[in-house]
């Protein structure tokens, strides 16, 4: 599966776009912005972008009023077509958000039910009371989405809306030549649905990449052979900033050894969940860190570690935002895209991972364990890299069986050798591909 070898760069494309939040419905091309930035991208390193929602939606793009209309606010289908289009050109697959577990009040369905009531031909698309009221006083009542009336719960296990919700996937191939889907709150889809979506998915398409926003429980749940290729590994985003931020490099490395270690028990050995220091949804990681010194470092863990990193647009160069501030400012748009040392270091280790599989296939096994330092070992039949942070700011001497003599350097692409021990200067982070 390519995922597994790409590095994935997500954009919210609204707030991207600087879109108005309110769907205005005046046409602007806003969309055509990402073209000016796949230059950039590239260099970043990236081959593969997530577009959180593009289609027609009441604000915010998790209320979709259309699966098959790009958002009037971000241009017309065609605009999108042409992005796509670009974007694989220069080698770059394109992941949209899949939004199946809701939609938003002004989906033409649902529209239909408020002015058609019981005479509705979609009455059975959504979970409906008509002795009911909503929020809204809409003389019904309705299910939304934990509680939420703007987010419309649909039925995935009426056939019609089933069969709406593929159509519009098979037209988004044709159309665009999309390469997967990111499943919103997949946890909360019903598992038939999965499996009936997989088997769809992979009849359309070779290759074709699910991956699910999944929270908390054990992800295999989600994750298995007949239904998503992948998850967000969610678990391990916590655990990488408050490693960092209690100089304690024990709670991410055991959870770490949990998913993925050497013993029999670990839940996701040989899986590949999406690995992210920040999204959409919270705060950016240059403002939960609370020493700027381990932003690269916070990188380098989360691309040696097993999974399919994935960047979040802008923090590749340190920006800022926090929860509080509200969506907005996490999902802000940038008039053009900046480059820094924090961008050249994403660079190197992207390129490391891609051309390393060990990085991206290889075994997890930790090595050195200190509260400020880590190194582990990922391993295939062909590669061993051992993947070294030292989080404190002074220098740390490591003493290990290296077993072997020397190393190369992936990130600064420089022979190492382990004779009298390894030194890591303070701040630092090291790929060492072993003599094998």
């Amino acid at each position: 599966m390519w995922a597994y070898e790409s590095i994935f760069y997500q954009i919210y494309p609204l707030g991207f776009c600087n879109a108005p939040f309110e769907n205005d419905g005046v046409l602007a091309h806003r969309i055509l912005k990402v073209n000016n930035w796949i230059s950039h991208i590239k260099q970043l390193g990236a081959d593969a972008i997530y577009f959180s929602p593009v289609f027609e939606s009441d604000t915010h793009g998790y209320n979709t009023r259309d699966f098959c209309k790009i958002d009037t606010r971000l241009g017309t289908n065609e605009d999108f077509a042409l992005v796509c289009k670009n974007l694989h050109a220069e080698g770059i697959r394109v992941v949209l958000d899949g939004v199946f577990n809701h939609v938003g009040r002004g989906f033409w369905a649902f529209q239909d039910v408020l002015r058609n009531r019981q005479n509705s031909a979609y009455k059975d698309w959504f979970f409906l009371n008509f002795d009911g009221n909503s929020n809204y006083n809409d003389g019904l009542w309705y299910e939304g989405w934990e509680g939420n009336y703007d987010l419309v719960k649909i039925n995935l296990r009426n056939e019609e809306v089933v069969a709406h919700i593929f159509s519009c996937i098979k037209a988004w191939i044709e159309e665009f030549d999309i390469d997967g889907l990111r499943l919103d709150v997949a946890y909360c889809l019903d598992h038939d649905f999965l499996r009936r979506l997989r088997s769809h998915c992979d009849a359309l398409k070779a290759d074709f990449f699910l991956v699910g926003e999944t929270l908390h429980g054990d992800y295999n749940q989600w994750m298995n052979d007949s239904m998503l290729h992948s998850v967000t590994n969610y678990e391990c985003y916590k655990g990488l900033y408050s490693s960092f931020n209690s100089m304690n490099l024990f709670e991410i490395v055991h959870s770490l050894l949990r998913q993925f270690g050497p013993e029999n028990w670990t839940l996701y050995k040989g899986k590949h969940l999406l690995s992210f220091v920040d999204n959409h949804d919270v705060t950016r990681v240059a403002s939960i860190l609370s020493n700027p010194k381990h932003l690269p470092l916070i990188y380098a863990l989360m691309f040696g570690m097993p999974g399919i990193p994935c960047v979040y647009y802008g923090s590749e160069w340190g920006a800022t935002a926090r929860k509080e501030e509200g969506d907005p400012a996490l999902r802000a748009g940038f008039d053009a895209p900046q480059w820094n040392e924090l961008s050249d270091f994403i660079s190197r280790l992207a390129d490391a991972k891609k051309h390393s599989s060990a990085l991206c296939y290889g075994s997890f096994r930790s090595v050195l364990l200190t509260n400020r330092q880590c190194i582990f070992e990922r391993k295939t039949e062909e590669e061993r890299v051992l993947v070294a942070i030292n989080a404190d700011s002074e220098p740390f001497t490591a003493h290990f069986d290296a077993g072997c003599g020397t190393a190369f350097e992936l990130i600064s692409q420089k022979n190492h050798d382990f004779g009298g021990g390894s030194k890591l200067p303070g701040y630092s982070a090291a790929f060492w591909k072993m003599e094998y």
